[in-house]
């Protein structure tokens, strides 16, 4: 299908569906009220909002109009249970939907980050097979995410989705954004994944204890 067009509501739904269907199947698909909490889920989420239920049913008519979302129904589901299609309706292989996913739910992100950032959704052995599977986004007709231009006192490109059309010119940096900061430190990535994995974990424990 040709490359959609998202909305900043659409982006967030679509992207928490695609996050719990790689890092918690067991609790997918979700019901809506799940899906509202992990559109509003205040880590791993840039920006954080606080859409109401009413925003975010209308985000999934509109993403199912257009083959991206869906429901599950059947005989043991009391309610409607919604799962997205982005990977059946974009191609995707696992690792190309879950470096998408990321940069869905928190923006542009490094190579390096979005192999942080995804370990709960699948494994990248290296950077490299990042760069690969975000080769492989970029590499279409319609390419589904672009490098940014790299400002000065960054160490490394940041790669931005375009399913929200294409990307405006990069602001120019303020002062103190241009000032070299210091070097990224790899064990505190590793810490924030680790406290973010266990956070999205009680939250899932707490509704699948119904509290």
């Amino acid at each position: 299908m040709p490359r959609p067009t998202l909305d900043p509501t659409e982006a967030r739904v679509v992207g928490a569906l695609a996050e719990k269907a790689l890092a918690t199947p067991d609790q997918y698909p979700m019901t809506l009220g799940a899906l509202v909490a992990a559109c509003n889920q205040k880590t791993a989420r840039e920006p954080v909002t606080d859409y109401a239920p009413r925003a975010v049913t209308e985000a999934l008519d509109r993403l199912g109009r257009r083959g991206l979302a869906g429901t599950s129904a059947g005989a043991g589901h009391r309610v409607a249970k919604f799962r997205h299609l982005l990977d059946r309706a974009l191609g995707l292989s696992q690792r190309e939907l879950a470096a998408l996913t990321v940069l869905l739910l928190r923006g542009p992100q490094t190579p390096g980050e979005i192999r942080t950032r995804t370990a709960r959704l699948t494994e990248f052995e290296s950077v490299e097979a990042v760069d690969e599977a975000l080769w492989m986004l970029a590499d279409r007709d319609e390419p589904l995410v672009a490098t940014l231009t790299r400002r000065p006192g960054q160490s490394a490109d940041r790669v931005a989705h375009l399913l929200s059309g294409a990307l405006p010119d990069d602001p120019a940096p303020t002062s103190d954004e241009a000032l070299p900061g210091p070097a990224p430190v790899s064990d505190w990535a590793a810490l924030v994944a680790r406290i973010e994995a266990l956070e999205a974990e009680v939250a899932a424990l707490r509704e699948s204890l119904g509290g």
